[in-house]
């Protein structure tokens, strides 16, 4: 029973499953990009990113372990030359599925799978799009932003205009307190200066009767 098994056979016995997957990433690594089904690509991207994993690092270990997946001299000297080069920063996710539709025959579902790296029109693509980055706004954002100004300008309106109404009704009103002002102390200096004046007086018609 093959409870939790996700591998697929393909309609394979083992060696033949296993042929077929190491003549493709041989064709993948020396083409770098191949047509096949979705269900073989799936596949067979399971089965290459390991082994473009160990290509990173280039030792007696890992060419061992290669060979007796792949067991093809001139995809070996490709794969440990330029595609390693080419992976050397990236962290995984080598291979790329693009689906192309159903072929004619059996209608079986098509893709392209390639190495990611080596898709120059994509890589100069994601790069004009690092450098110029541009804002996403949500659906309807331009519409919020207008309302708010919309709101905003009659309030601000109002407090302008405030002061300059306030400043021309107080006008003719601060002139009559300011002339009263500038009396009111003539007024008291003068009553001051009269109030020794008498006293002095005074004394000065009592100093003789008492004489």
């Amino acid at each position: 029973m093959r409870h939790g098994k996700k591998d697929n056979h393909l309609s394979r016995t083992h060696s033949h499953r296993d042929a077929m997957l190491s003549n493709m990433a041989v064709s993948l690594i020396m083409h770098k990009r191949i047509e096949t089904t979705v269900a073989k690509a799936k596949e067979l991207r399971k089965y290459v990113e390991p082994i473009l994993t160990r290509a990173k690092e280039d030792n007696n270990q890992n060419r061992k372990v290669v060979f007796q997946s792949l067991n093809h001299k001139e995809g070996m000297k490709e794969l440990f030359g330029v595609v390693s080069d080419k992976i050397a920063s990236r962290p995984g996710g080598y291979t790329r599925i693009i689906k192309l539709g159903n072929r004619k025959g059996d209608a079986a579902e098509t893709c392209l799978i390639e190495l990611v790296d080596f898709n120059e029109t994509l890589l100069a693509a994601a790069a004009e799009q690092a450098t110029t980055k541009t804002r996403r706004s949500r659906r309807g954002g331009a519409g919020r932003k207008t309302e708010g100004t919309t709101e905003e300008t009659p309030v601000a309106a109002a407090t302008e205009e405030a002061p300059s109404a306030e400043v021309v009704e107080e006008a003719p009103v601060d002139e009559a307190p300011v002339a009263a002002a500038e009396e009111a102390p003539v007024a008291e200096a003068t009553s001051t200066d009269e109030a020794p004046a008498a006293e002095e007086t005074k004394d000065d018609e009592t100093k003789p009767a008492a004489e």
